[in-house]
């Protein structure tokens, strides 16, 4: 201020208290390329541990970016994270928001405190990087909620389906808007692996832990229903459907998301499950989950999954004229057989993996990183994650009732 020149930082954390947010225009000029960004991390475990290296790295690289402050209910969690940084350490997330020095914020807690950290943060004047999913199964309307947040205030949002970084999804949408395939009606995708988030997936940090100054298990619970503490479910909290959902809502945005994308499609007209507890019974949430899903634009997506096995099914789309399936490093139109046509192979730079490369994690990271300079829309923008979340909702939905889910446009609610 001795200088003439408002702090950054201080103008988005005053405007941000006062209501007034800050035009695109003002932000871009205010986030110059070179001005360093401070990042913020809301939730310091296994899946924050990759966001914490990734940032690190891009920092080697050259990118201005600083580790400002961590977040998490349990502090030894937190402690950890913060080795080798200069990184401020806090026990309840708004207070991380409080902190002027914080641009950007990184959410990978459990899944049930997604979306209202989400909300806090935009509401605060930070743009967000969120990790899938964007809300809990259960919190459709606090999905809107955040939706409404995100359009309101134009911060930049990022899901967490870092897939979206690998440049075959954009050729692929592409070549199906140019009618590559004709007239689209049915498409594939699943997720598949080995193994459970029991003792092997998710680890007891502590046994003996307990709840205090240092454990904040009320903040853990957050909208969730009240319960005795457990060290369980503290800790290996993907297994109960208090806090998760399983394949549909923690897997299969990694692969719907960018199926939808390439299609163009926005919520489904109606979403039918099948699927439960075929493998590993200590936990409550499904292990083995599918689920079909209509359009309005008449076409169906498939997306199967278990946990149960590895062995996995191709990624297709098919439309009137051809289909679009990838092999190797490249993607392939193959003809119906009426047409009287030879399939087509179309060299890509596919870096495709099922929960991301290391360079697709990257591309997803530098272009976040982007539309915070820019104020441009990231490839995971809220939208996209708005219509994929809520018929990965309607799946959970259909499985728990055992019934056909619809999804009336008119007035954006679930029927069940």
């Amino acid at each position: 201020m001795k200088s003439g020149r408002i702090n950054r930082r201080r103008f988005v954390a005053t405007t941000a208290l006062t209501g007034v947010g800050l035009t695109a225009a003002n932000y871009a000029r205010a986030a110059g390329a070179n001005e360093k960004i401070g990042v913020g991390f809301i939730g310091c475990g296994g899946r924050s541990g990759a966001h914490i290296h990734m940032v690190k790295k891009l920092i080697e690289a050259g990118e201005p970016l600083e580790i400002v402050a961590l977040c998490d209910v349990y502090k030894p969690r937190a402690n950890k994270k913060a080795d080798g940084t200069s990184a401020r350490i806090y026990l309840d997330h708004r207070d991380l928001l409080a902190d002027p020095a914080v641009d950007v914020v990184c959410i990978a807690t459990p899944d049930h405190h997604h979306a209202q950290q989400a909300i806090d943060a935009m509401r605060a004047g930070k743009d967000v990087y969120c990790e899938k999913p964007i809300s809990h199964w259960r919190q459709f309307e606090l999905t809107k909620e955040l939706v409404r947040v995100a359009r309101e205030t134009k911060r930049v949002f990022q899901a967490g389906t870092q897939g979206l970084g690998d440049p075959v999804w954009r050729q692929a949408e592409q070549l199906v808007r140019e009618g590559a395939i004709g007239q689209p009606v049915h498409a594939q995708c699943g997720y598949f692996r080995t193994g459970d988030w029991g003792e092997r997936g998710m680890p007891i940090d502590d046994p003996n832990a307990k709840p205090g100054p240092d454990l904040l298990w009320e903040k853990f619970l957050g909208d969730s229903p009240k319960r005795p503490f457990d060290v369980s479910r503290f800790f290996r909290w993907r297994m109960y459907e208090d806090y998760a959902g399983g394949p549909v809502t923690d897997l299969f945005p990694h692969t719907l998301t960018p199926v939808v994308k390439v299609l163009g499609v926005k919520f489904p007209s109606v979403v039918v499950a099948t699927g439960g507890i075929f493998r590993y019974p200590e936990r409550e949430i499904p292990d083995t989950f599918n689920m079909l899903m209509d359009y309005p634009e008449k076409l169906t997506i498939a997306v199967l999954g278990t946990q149960a096995n590895d062995y996995g099914v191709p990624d297709v789309f098919r439309g009137w004229d051809a289909a679009l399936y990838f092999e190797g490093q490249n993607i392939v139109l193959q003809p119906v057989r009426e047409a009287n046509k030879e399939k087509r192979v179309i060299p890509t730079e596919r870096q495709m993996a099922r929960e991301g490369s290391a360079e697709t994690f990257e591309n997803h990271w530098r272009d976040f990183l982007r539309c915070v300079r820019t104020r441009e829309t990231p490839q995971g923008n809220i939208e996209l994650a708005y219509h994929v979340q809520t018929a990965l909702q309607m799946g959970m939905l259909s499985l728990r009732h055992g019934k056909a889910v619809k999804f009336d446009a008119k007035k954006e609610e679930i029927v069940i």
